[in-house]
């Protein structure tokens, strides 16, 4: 005679393990593009500059371009990249060297010193960019 085990084998899913699971999944996505929002280079390095007023202006013109800005506090970016005036002189020279039509854009806050407004535009001159506009809001 042969005696056969009864053998019940378990072959549910535990719903709320799962559930967990998915959570913890959502939560830790959800603070990973949060935090690559909070902290992306494009987002971190916008500069709060307050333009002066001006009754005539023209939009920024030319193939090769390149923006200074100066803020309140005297803080010189070449494009998005913070630098000292040493730095600023020696990168127009080589951009100037690789780009002969190089346009410059100067935003300079309103309130920056103007002793810092004329260290970049004498760094511009002596680069030998003849191109240079300076950024102004409209007049209301």
């Amino acid at each position: 005679m042969k005696i056969a085990g009864r053998v019940n084998y378990l072959a549910a899913i535990e719903s709320v393990a799962m559930t967990d699971i998915v959570l913890n999944l959502f939560i830790f996505f959800f603070i990973s593009f949060s935090l690559l929002y909070t902290f992306n280079p494009q987002r971190t390095q916008r500069l709060k500059i307050k333009l002066p007023e001006a009754a005539s202006a023209a939009p920024f013109q030319g193939h090769d371009r390149v923006t200074i800005a100066v803020t309140d506090k005297g803080s010189l970016y070449l494009g998005d990249e913070l630098v000292s005036d040493g730095e600023l002189r020696t990168r127009i020279r080589q951009l100037q060297k690789s780009a002969p039509q190089l346009s410059v854009m100067l935003k300079a806050d309103q309130g920056t010193p103007f002793r810092h407004v004329v260290n970049v535009l004498d760094a511009v001159n002596a680069a030998g960019v003849r191109n240079l506009s300076v950024a102004v809001t409209p007049k209301r």
